[in-house]
This record gives structure tokens, sequence and C-alpha cells, in this order.
């Protein structure tokens, strides 16, 4: 049970640490911030795998399938944006 609180207490204090950073990103520097950071979402994606893989509950594997739907919609957000910042910066047709 200690575990848990433990856990809980670095994810709480990491998503109040990410929202503290993310928050004080001057909006010019977003977009490029976020389409830098796509390999994190990735990250997470094979993370949240890993956990499924050693799932051993169903409540394990429910937190798991949240994760990997979180971490997959991650990366296909940040790819997307990127997409969209790439068309920007592109000439117009001749």
């Amino acid at each position: 049970m200690n575990e848990v609180w433990i856990a809980l207490y670095i994810f709480m204090l990491s998503a109040f640490t990410g929202f503290e950073v993310i928050s004080r990103v001057p909006v010019i520097l977003h977009t490029p911030l976020m389409s830098g950071t796509n390999f994190i979402h990735g990250i997470v994606l094979v993370g949240s795998m890993i956990v499924m893989m050693n799932a051993q509950t169903p409540f394990e594997m429910v937190v798991g399938a949240f994760g990997v739907f979180l971490g997959a919609l991650n990366v296909v957000g940040g790819f997307a944006v990127t997409d969209r910042m790439l068309e920007m910066f592109k000439g117009g047709k001749k």
C-alpha cells in the first residue's frame, strides 16, 4: 500500500511540475517545442504497453489500456501539429 502512495505522490508532483513548465512557455515557442517532444509521447506509449504486458489484474489492464490510448492520442496529435506547422513554412504554388 505504501508503494501506491509513493506512485500517487510522484504522479501529482510530475503533473504539477509539467503544468507549471508548460504554462510559462511563450506562445511563439509552443508549437516548435511540441514537435520536438513527440519522442516523449512515444516513450509514454511504450511504457503503457509494458504495463499492459505485465498486468495481472483487470484493473491493471484497464489502466494500461487507458495509458496506451492517451499515449497514442498524444503521438497522433503531436505529429498533426508538426505537420500543420511545417505547412506554414512551405512556399506558395508556382
